[in-house]
């Protein structure tokens, strides 16, 4: 059972502004804030020209970060130029207010621009917060079932099919890398390559033990069982970036794929197991008929799963320090429980519980998305107001 090829997410909700600082303060972050602002504004007039120039323009890779980065810094740029028109137009309006025929157009033209500068500047500070570089690449998708035998494997598949769903939704595209049916159905393991735009800064909270009560298709006195499944998701690595491995480290065996696939695939020692001997992390793959493919996917994966164990070990070691409110991202976190019987979902990092969990298991997963980035930029944002004061 594969997924069909894998659109897009709730927004990130709007963030606090700054209005409860004392005054000192506030006035200290607008300045700083204007002065990145501005950078912005100076680095959107030299992408403009780096971007019209022809040896640019020749170099196709060059030519794709410098757009994508074009991209993002015209979002600031043009958000930022609107809050000074609107600083401009407030202005005028307030010098209005001594000319009686015009007191009261100006007294409206100042609330509803009094309004939109507050908008606007928690919307600048939120597209002003550190970005996670990892977050615009590919992700890889690992679900595996826990407690709960052949339930958890059938839970499982759920989650894997909301993910895929989910996914569809968001426009990107799905490839099994490796699988691990269980004889019921659903999946012992799955792991999935997921290609995308920011598909690891979409699902990047998703990581974590997710507990499921419910009736079993396999119970025959109608009670509800708990099960869970541990999901990690790894932001695939950029090959110029990737972690190096010492060939000598690694152990590569093949052996005679199993599943569905045809005469072929499961005729032939085309599937490929790859040990890091040092850290004793494995990868494997048996979706291609090339064992020449699958070895280059398992090493992606491999590549993946070490650099993600490094993430872990630093964000473990800056969790020792600040108690994050999202967590590490630790698979052995318990970040969520799917309740069946009551249609609710609840994620227990931001109190957030959900009665429409139908919709979500069918890859309506925008809503929760969407909170958890809030939740996330909300820290930092705390983060930031507190190194101001300090």
């Amino acid at each position: 059972m594969r997924p069909a090829p894998c659109q897009s997410m709730a927004g990130p909700k709007a963030l606090p502004s700054f209005a409860h600082l004392p005054t000192s303060a506030i006035l200290l972050v607008k300045s700083f804030l204007r002065q990145q602002l501005e950078r912005y504004v100076q680095r959107l007039e030299e992408l403009d020209f780096l971007l019209s120039r022809e040896d640019i323009m020749a170099d196709m890779s060059q030519y794709r970060v410098l757009s994508r980065e074009h991209a993002q810094v015209t979002q600031v740029a043009g958000r930022y130029q609107r809050y000074k028109q609107v600083e401009s137009d407030l202005a005028g309006a307030r010098e209005m207010l001594e000319d009686p025929d015009m007191a009261e157009m100006a007294r409206e033209e100042i609330e509803g621009g009094e309004a939109e500068l507050v908008k606007l500047e928690a919307e600048l500070q939120r597209l002003l917060l550190p970005k996670d570089p990892d977050d615009a690449r590919n992700a890889f998708l690992e679900i595996r079932a826990g407690t709960g035998g052949d339930e958890s494997a059938l839970f499982a598949g759920d989650l894997l099919r909301m993910y895929t769903r989910y996914a569809e939704r968001a426009g990107w595209r799905c490839e099994i890398v490796s699988e691990s049916e269980s004889e019921l159905g659903g999946y012992k393991e799955v792991v999935v390559r997921i290609v995308g735009d920011d598909v690891f800064g979409a699902l990047r909270f998703e990581s974590g033990g997710h507990r499921v009560q419910r009736v079993p298709a396999t119970e025959t006195q109608g009670r509800i069982h708990t099960s869970a499944c541990t999901v990690a998701v790894l932001a695939e690595p950029d090959e110029a970036q990737a972690v190096q491995i010492n060939p000598a480290d690694l152990r590569i065996d093949t052996y005679r794929a199993s599943g569905a696939g045809g005469q072929h695939i499961n005729k032939t020692d085309s599937a490929v197991r790859i040990t890091h001997i040092p850290t004793g992390i494995v990868a494997e793959c048996q979706d291609d008929r090339s064992q020449h493919r699958n070895k280059a996917k398992a090493l992606q994966v491999l590549s993946a799963r070490i650099q993600e164990k490094e993430r872990s070990e630093r964000a473990a070691k800056d969790a020792a320090l600040r108690k994050g409110l999202i967590g590490s991202g630790d698979r052995s976190d318990r970040i969520r429980t799917y309740n069946f019987p009551q249609g609710r979902l609840t994620d227990h990092r931001i109190n957030l519980t959900l009665y429409k969990l139908q919709f979500i298991m069918e890859g309506d997963l925008g809503e929760v998305l969407g909170a958890l980035k809030a939740a996330h930029e909300a820290e930092q944002l705390a983060e930031l107001e507190a190194a101001g004061q300090a």
